[in-house]
C-alpha cells in the first residue's frame, strides 16, 4: 500500500507557479487531498476491519397439530457426521440409565462444572469454525453489493484522475515550458529594481508638488554643471542667452527622475528582460495551446464530476448492514440460506455520504471555472488600467496564450501584470537604455574618443550604441559628428551649445529632433551624409535645412521610391552646392532639378546599375562637376554637352569604348578635367585637339595601344595619367607639352623613354615603373622641380648620376631597386638621402591623389 505522501505528490507543483492558480484551483487542490485522505483511510478500514458474519438459517414446515417440525437434521449417513455428534450418541444410553429405587448408584461419571451449567439455548447449527469461515467468506462476495467492496478503491482512483487533470497543463510539455518560461520571466520583473524605479517615477510625475521640487532640483542640477563646465580648461563658455538653452532647462525638468543611476549589473539584467520578454511574447502569441488545455481539463473535470455523482447516489442505499446470502454450498454445510452482517456497512455509508458532498463541492467549483473561462475572451488582455495609471501609454495589448497566463495572473494578484507591462513598454526601454548609456559614456570618455581627421577637424563617430548620450552635446568644440547603426538616435536641444559643429553622419540611424534642435541645426549645419537601406529610412527634417551645403545619401534610391523624395521637401534647400547619391538608379530623379539654380557639383555613384534616362541633366545649369561612377555608360551622355559651365567630368568605372564625342566638348570652355579612367577605350580621336583648355586629363586603366599626335597639342594640359594601359611608345610630341606637372605611364609596354619629355622642365611626378624601358636618358637631370620618380619594376642596369641635379628629389619619392640606388657614386647618393629630411607639400601627395 502506497502512504499519503505519495498519491500527494501527484498534487503538488513548483512554488513558482502558485501564482498561476487562482482560488478555485487551489480550493479544488485542498478539495482532492481531503478526498484523497478519505480514500485511503475507508481503504485502510476496509482492509483491517471490514468483514461479514453469517448464520444459517433454519428452514422449518408446520406438523398437524399447529407445532412445527424441524424438517432436517443431520446424520452421520448424511455425510455431515463430526466427532461432536459422536460423543453426544455414545453419552446418551448411559445418561438414560437410572438405579433402582433405593439404591445410591455409583456415579459413572465424576462430578464438574460443565454438567453443572444450565442447558444451551437456540437453534443447533452442527457446523464447525471452518465452515464458518468458508460460509463468510462465500457470503462476502456473493450478499455484498459491489459498491461495498470497491468504493474506497473507486474513490481513490477518481481522486487521482481529478488531481492529475488540475495540474495538466503544468506538466504537459508542450506547454509547460512555456509556463515555466513565463513564470521565470514575471518572477524577474516583479523583483527588478527597473521596475520599482519606473513605477515610482511615474507616481512622482503625476504629483504636481513633486513637479515642482523636481524642477528646483533641475535648476540646481544646471548651475552645478554650469560651473563644472567654467571649471574646465578644455570646455568653452556655454552659451547663455539663446532659446536652446531655455528648451533644455525645460527638458530637464521632466526628465530629471530618468537621471537617476542605476547599479551597472541591474541595468543590464534590465535590459536583458526587455529582450526576454519580447521573444517570449512573439512565441506566445502565435498559439492559443494552454488557453485550450486549461478548459478541455476543466471539462473533464465537470464531466466526471456529473458521472461521480450519477453512479454513487444510486449505491448510497444499497450499503445495508444485514444480508441474505444465499451461496449454493448446501452440499458443503447443510444450509441453503445465511443471514449475514456487515461490520462496516454504517461506516462506509458515511464515509460515502462524505464523499459525495465533497464531489459537489468540487462539481460547483467546476462549473464556476467554466463560467469564467467562456464569460469573457480569455484570449485577449489589455492594459488599458496601466496605460491610464502610469505614464507608459505604448504598453500594447496582448492575445491568446500570453494573455491568458495575465488573466491567471490578476486572480493571483494585479501588481504581477502591472510590473510586467513596464517591460512590454518600449518608452520604458528607451529610459532605461538612456540612463545605462549616460552611466556608461560620461563626458571624460567622449573626450578620449575624439580623433582628428586629415582636414585636421575634431570628430567624434560613434557605433551601435542605445541612443546618444547626453555627454556629447556638452563638446562644444566638436566639429564632425558621426553616428552609425543607433537605432534610437535623438538631437535635443543641447546641441545648440556645439556652436562649432558643421557636419553630421548618420549612417542607417535614423535620427529624431527636437523642435529647438532642429533650428540650431537650420542655422549652422553645413554638411549633411545620410546612409540608409530604404529611402523612407530619411527623416523628414533632412530637407528642411535651408542652410545646408553638402548633402550625402547613400542607399537604395531605385526608379520605384524615387517619388518619396518630395519636391517641395527639396526646394527648401535652397543653399545647397554639392549633391552625392550612391544608389543604384535607372534614371535621374527629376525633382532633382529643383536644386538647377544653386547646385555646383553632382556625383553619382550607381554600383553597376545601368543609367538609362539622363535628360535631367540638361536643366543643370549651373552645374561645374559631374561625376557618373559605376553606370555602365557605354558612350559619353549627350545631355553633358549643354552643360556650359562644366568644369569637370568623371565618368570612371564605365563601359566606355569609344569617346568620338569627345570633339563636343569643345562648346565647352570651361571644361579643364576629364576623366575617363577604368573603362574600355581602345583609342584617342584626333579630334581630342579641340578641347583647347583641358589642365588634366585622366585616361588610366583602359585599352589603349598608342597615343596620337594632337593629344600632345593640348598645350595646357598639366596633369596627364595614362598607367595601366598597352602604350609601347610616347611620342616625341610629350614635349610641346611645357605646362605638365604630372605624367604617369606605369604599367605600360614601354621600351624607350624619348629625350623630348625632358623639355617638359615642371614635371614634379613622373611614374615610369612597370615597363621594358632599358636605359633613363641624362636629360632627366633637366628636371629640376622634380620631387617623385618612379622606375621599379622595368630593365634598367643602371641609374644616370644626373639624378643629383635633380635637388628636389629625395630617397623616400625615389621608387627604384636597392641595387639600382646602389650603383650610384656616393656623392649623389649622399646628395639625394640628405634632401630627405625636406617637406615638399606638393610632393608625393600629389601622386597619392592623383592615382
Amino acid at each position: 500500500m502506497f502512504t499519503l505522501t505519495e498519491v500527494a505528490s501527484l498534487n503538488d507543483i513548483q512554488p513558482t507557479y502558485r501564482i498561476l492558480k487562482p482560488w478555485w484551483d487551489v480550493f479544488m487542490d485542498y478539495l482532492g487531498i481531503v478526498m484523497l485522505m478519505l480514500a485511503i483511510f475507508s481503504g485502510t478500514m476496509q482492509l483491517t476491519k471490514d468483514q461479514v458474519v453469517c448464520l444459517p438459517i433454519l428452514e422449518q414446515a408446520q406438523d398437524g397439530s399447529g407445532g412445527f417440525l424441524e424438517t432436517h437434521t443431520p446424520e452421520p449417513s448424511d455425510g455431515f457426521w463430526n466427532k461432536e455428534n459422536a460423543i453426544g450418541e455414545q453419552a446418551a444410553p448411559l445418561m438414560s440409565k437410572r438405579p433402582p429405587k433405593g439404591i445410591v448408584p455409583s456415579n459413572p461419571f465424576p462430578q464438574s462444572s460443565a454438567f453443572m451449567q444450565p442447558p444451551p439455548t437456540g437453534v443447533r447449527t452442527k457446523l464447525d469454525f471452518q465452515q464458518y469461515v468458508f460460509v463468510n467468506q462465500m457470503c462476502y462476495h456473493v450478499a455484498l453489493p459491489w459498491y461495498s467492496k470497491y468504493f474506497p478503491y473507486l474513490a481513490l482512483i477518481h481522486t487521482i484522475v481529478l488531481m492529475v487533470s488540475s495540474n495538466f497543463w503544468f506538466k504537459y510539455p508542450k506547454t509547460s515550458s512555456k509556463v515555466e518560461h513565463f513564470v521565470s520571466i514575471l518572477g524577474k520583473c516583479f523583483e527588478s529594481p527597473w521596475t520599482t524605479k519606473a513605477l515610482s517615477e511615474t507616481a512622482c510625475e503625476d504629483s504636481e508638488e513633486n513637479k515642482q521640487r523636481l524642477a528646483g532640483a533641475s535648476t540646481l542640477l544646471k548651475h552645478l554643471s554650469t560651473s563644472s563646465e567654467e571649471g574646465s580648461p578644455n570646455q568653452s563658455a556655454p552659451v547663455g542667452n539663446k532659446s536652446g538653452v531655455a528648451f533644455s532647462a525645460e527638458k530637464l525638468v521632466s526628465e530629471v527622475p530618468s537621471m537617476t543611476i542605476l547599479d551597472k549589473k541591474d541595468g543590464e539584467q534590465a535590459k536583458a528582460l526587455f529582450e526576454k520578454v519580447r521573444k517570449f511574447r512573439a512565441h506566445v502569441e502565435d498559439s492559443d495551446l494552454i488557453y485550450r488545455l486549461y478548459a478541455i481539463q476543466t471539462v473533464i473535470k465537470t464531466v466526471k464530476f456529473i458521472l461521480i455523482l450519477c453512479y454513487t447516489m444510486t449505491f448510497v442505499a444499497s450499503i445495508d448492514f444485514d444480508h441474505v446470502c444465499e451461496p449454493e454450498i448446501k452440499h458443503l454445510t447443510g444450509y441453503t440460506k445465511f443471514h449475514c452482517t456487515h461490520n462496516m456497512a454504517f461506516m462506509l455509508k458515511k464515509l460515502l455520504v462524505c464523499y459525495i458532498a465533497l464531489i459537489c463541492v468540487y462539481g460547483i467549483i467546476c462549473i464556476y471555472t467554466l463560467f469564467w473561462l467562456f464569460r469573457r475572451p480569455l484570449k485577449e488582455y489589455s492594459f488599458e488600467k496601466v496605460r491610464e495609471e502610469s505614464s507608459f501609454s505604448d504598453i500594447p495589448d496582448v492575445k491568446n496564450d500570453f494573455a491568458f497566463l495575465l488573466h491567471m495572473v490578476d486572480q493571483y494578484d494585479l501588481l504581477y501584470s502591472k510590473r510586467f507591462g513596464v517591460f512590454l513598454s518600449e518608452v520604458s526601454e528607451n529610459k532605461l537604455r538612456e540612463i545605462s548609456l549616460n552611466h556608461e559614456w560620461t563626458f571624460e570618455k567622449l573626450r578620449q574618443h575624439l580623433t582628428r581627421n586629415p582636414q585636421d577637424k575634431l570628430e567624434l563617430h560613434l557605433f551601435m550604441l542605445s541612443g546618444v548620450p547626453d555627454a556629447v552635446f556638452d563638446l562644444t568644440d566638436l566639429e564632425i559628428l558621426k553616428l552609425e547603426l543607433i537605432p534610437e538616435a535623438k538631437i535635443t536641444a543641447k546641441i545648440s551649445q556645439m556652436i562649432n559643429l558643421q557636419e553630421l553622419h548618420f549612417y542607417h540611424c535614423p535620427a529624431k529632433v527636437e523642435q529647438t534642435a532642429f533650428i540650431f541645426l537650420c542655422d549652422h549645419l553645413r554638411c549633411l551624409h545620410v546612409k540608409f537601406t530604404d529611402v523612407a529610412e530619411i527623416s523628414s527634417w533632412v530637407y528642411l535645412l535651408k542652410n545646408l551645403r553638402e548633402l550625402y545619401l547613400v542607399g537604395n534610391l531605385n526608379s520605384e521610391n524615387n517619388k518619396l523624395i518630395g519636391l517641395e521637401s527639396l526646394r527648401d534647400l535652397r543653399h545647397l552646392k554639392i549633391l552625392h547619391l550612391k544608389s543604384n538608379l535607372t534614371k535621374i530623379p527629376t525633382n532633382i532639378t529643383d536644386l538647377s539654380p544653386h547646385l555646383v557639383r553632382l556625383v553619382i555613384h550607381n554600383d553597376g546599375t545601368k543609367l538609362f534616362v539622363l535628360n535631367t541633366l540638361k536643366k543643370m545649369i549651373n552645374l561645374a562637376e559631374l561625376e557618373l561612377h559605376n553606370c555602365e555608360l557605354e558612350r559619353i551622355p549627350h545631355a553633358i554637352f549643354s552643360l556650359n559651365n562644366l568644369q569637370e567630368l568623371d565618368l570612371k568605372s564605365n563601359n566606355i569604348r569609344t569617346i568620338e564625342e569627345v570633339i563636343s566638348f569643345q562648346h565647352l570652355k570651361r571644361l579643364t578635367c576629364l576623366k575617363l579612367w577604368y573603362n574600355k577605350i581602345i583609342s584617342i580621336p584626333l579630334s581630342i585637339s579641340h578641347v583647347k583648355n583641358l589642365e588634366s586629363l585622366y585616361l588610366s586603366h583602359n585599352k589603349l595601344e598608342s597615343l596620337p599626335s594632337p593629344l600632345f597639342t593640348l598645350l595646357k594640359l598639366r596633369y596627364l595619367d595614362l598607367s595601366h594601359n598597352s602604350v609601347a611608345v610616347i611620342p616625341p610630341e610629350v614635349g610641346f607639352l611645357q605646362n605638365l606637372q604630372h605624367f604617369a605611364i606605369t604599367g605600360n609596354k614601354v621600351e624607350v623613354v624619348p629625350k623630348q619629355l625632358f623639355k617638359c622642365v615642371k614635371l614634379r611626378t613622373l611614374c615610369l615603373g612597370n615597363n621594358c624601358i632599358t636605359s633613363i636618358p641624362e636629360k632627366i637631370g633637366h628636371l629640376s622641380q622634380l620631387t617623385h620618380l618612379e622606375l621599379k619594376g622595368n630593365c634598367l642596369d643602371r641609374l644616370p648620376v644626373q639624378l643629383g641635379h635633380c635637388s628636389l628629389l629625395n630617397r623616400s619619392c625615389l621608387l627604384v631597386e636597392d641595387h639600382l640606388f646602389d650603383s650610384l657614386p656616393i656623392e649623389v647618393k649622399e646628395s639625394i638621402n640628405q634632401e630627405a629630411s625636406v617637406s615638399f607639400p606638393n610632393g608625393c601627395k600629389c601622386l597619392v591623389e592623383g592615382r
